[in-house]
């Protein structure tokens, strides 16, 4: 039987990850916070370990030899809201994630493969664009680009295959975080307008159950120490991509484009490329934007159904 260690196991992406894991006959072990098991799927081949990130190598007398297993990291603290700007937080995340490579290496796992970011191609365009002044999210991209640096030279040093998923922008049944896909649903079930900027900059958005596919065929199949984009292949303005979810989940409102200044940085399309992906792995996305819509808008209402 495949074997896999994840952490973050009860998040967002970790949750959706060990799930597809499942239905690909894998024996899985599920790490996060003491009591943060709601999400985990109660299955005999799961295994639940209450760990903290600050005491990961406590798991190396719990958990026997895994050789050949797979090792996910998908636990990030303040990875949505303000805590992306706190710096302190996010350089511990950074070794946090090289303290989880080394374990992954005493563990006997084969291959470590974290939650990259486009955001990391981002904040370093933002940083060393002169003249630029980038804001405080980018302290959460440069945490990212941080791991990414410290763990390439460690896995190549300890010997252990690093292969370095990087996803766009993940969203979906399940995502409870104030970010952009979740705030203009909510908007729209309460007959709000959304107000966005001109939306002029590329973007690109992947469903949940994408995510977790991508992530099964990058462990399995993609090359160590390459990277591979998580996207939908349909990169393009912003714009295009409200518009889209405007006619899938609230037509009768109107988005207002252009009321909110963008301070961000612009990456050229061919960044977004998922060719690589694809090549090495056989991944492609299959759930279009529309439809990611609806299924998040028919969640979210049924979450607030449940509050009633």
């Amino acid at each position: 039987m495949k074997t896999a260690i994840i952490t973050g196991a009860n998040g967002f992406v970790g949750s959706a990850v060990m799930r597809e894991l499942l239905q690909h006959d894998y024996q899985l072990y599920a790490l996060d916070r003491e009591g943060c098991n709601n999400n985990i799927p109660n299955d005999p081949r799961v295994k639940f370990f209450p760990c903290e990130l600050s005491d990961l190598s406590a798991l190396i007398k719990k958990i026997p030899s895994l050789e050949s297993a797979l090792f996910f990291h998908f636990a990030w603290a303040g990875s949505a809201g303000s805590a992306r700007a706190d710096t302190a937080l996010q350089l511990q995340n950074a070794q946090w994630t090289v303290d989880a490579l080394r374990v992954a290496k005493q563990l006997g796992c084969s291959r470590f493969l974290c939650a990259g970011s486009i955001m990391e191609h981002e904040t370093i365009a933002a940083a060393y664009t002169q003249g630029n002044r980038p804001g405080l999210a980018y302290i959460y991209g440069g945490g990212k680009v941080i791991a990414h640096i410290m763990c390439v030279s460690v896995a190549a040093d300890i010997g252990i295959e690093l292969v370095w998923p990087e996803i766009t922008n993940a969203y979906g049944v399940g995502e409870h975080s104030p970010r952009m896909i979740n705030t203009t649903i909510q908007k729209c079930l309460r007959g709000e307008a959304p107000q966005f900027t001109a939306g002029t900059q590329n973007y690109d958005f992947i469903y949940i159950d994408d995510v977790a596919r991508a992530f099964r065929l990058i462990g399995e199949k993609g090359k160590p120490f390459h990277e591979y984009l998580i996207g939908s292949s349909s990169a393009r303005p912003l714009k295009e991509f409200l518009l889209e979810m405007q006619a899938a989940v609230a037509p009768e409102l109107p988005f207002h484009f252009g009321n909110i200044p963008f301070t961000g940085t612009n990456l050229p399309l061919s960044r977004f490329d998922c060719s690589n992906t694809e090549h090495d792995t056989g991944f492609r996305a299959e759930i279009s934007f529309a439809e990611g819509c609806r299924r998040t808008m028919e969640w979210w209402k049924s979450q607030e159904a449940c509050k009633k």
